[in-house]
């Protein structure tokens, strides 16, 4: 058995942590420790009231997330964000969140899986963030509507829907960028123009997107947040465990979005 000192540790040097920038509340790695064995791992996409229930119910040691505990910023320690910590640290529970890190793995991210489920193969890097291109993008010959029909069936196995901007029925896909949970704003719009991208695959965006996306020639498939991001949070979890032999439970939470 392994304690989460040294499980954060491996995943800290799996995932790149240190290397890999992020947002000031991602505050990736160990966010709460423990002091006994991990024998059992829960995985969410999200930190919240109901994932730290899910995870005391189940019986697992470790909650890895891919929106930690301080996503939103610094708070009091009050009401629910104090009920959450105290049941956390009553149950001796550790936490492990990987926002961006996870989000660019090369083989269990959340960008190369969701290609992978839409039957792409990406070639190149897209969505750029600092030093690092966060999303992926490659070539295809495929109707956009087939490719959107991919993303339908996908989204609402974690209980989405998808929404597509405006295109023809006989429109291809030739050109393709892909950026998990909030992959559209102005800054991916315009990279795609600037790299010859006709369609683009997201978790979600802003309403000014869809309105820019028909006058720059894009398609923009809004997949959902939630479950764009399930999958690589679910198979860092089964990496891990298998590496120690123990079991990992994914917690589904969707939100629909």
């Amino acid at each position: 058995m392994a304690h989460a000192q040294s499980i954060a540790a491996r995943l800290d040097t799996l995932l790149r942590t240190a290397e890999i920038p992020d947002y000031p509340g991602a505050l990736n790695g160990l966010q709460l420790t423990s002091r006994r064995d991990v024998r059992r791992i829960a995985t969410a996409v999200d930190f919240s009231s109901f994932t730290v229930n899910e995870t005391i119910r189940v019986g697992a040691d470790m909650l890895l997330v891919h929106h930690g505990m301080f996503w939103g910023g610094a708070q009091p320690l009050t009401g629910n964000n104090y009920e959450r910590i105290a049941r956390l640290i009553t149950s001796d529970i550790a936490v492990y969140a990987s926002h961006l890190p996870l989000d660019t793995h090369p083989d269990f991210g959340n960008n190369v899986l969701l290609a992978q489920r839409l039957a792409l193969t990406p070639s190149a890097g897209f969505a750029r963030f600092k030093t690092i291109e966060v999303g992926v993008s490659g070539n295809a010959d495929v109707t956009t509507s087939a490719l959107v029909g991919r993303a339908r069936a996908f989204a609402r196995e974690c209980g989405g829907e998808v929404v597509a901007t405006p295109f023809t029925e006989e429109r291809r896909t030739r050109h393709w960028g892909l950026c998990t949970g909030a992959g559209a704003d102005s800054d991916t719009l315009h990279e795609a123009v600037e790299r010859g991208i006709d369609t683009m695959i997201v978790g979600e965006g802003p309403h000014h997107t869809a309105v820019q996306a028909p006058d720059l020639g894009l398609v923009i498939i809004y997949a959902g947040h939630y479950a764009t991001e399930t999958l690589g949070i679910r198979a860092l979890g089964e990496r891990i465990a298998g590496e120690l032999g123990i079991q990992a439970q994914f917690l589904e939470a969707p939100t629909g979005l």
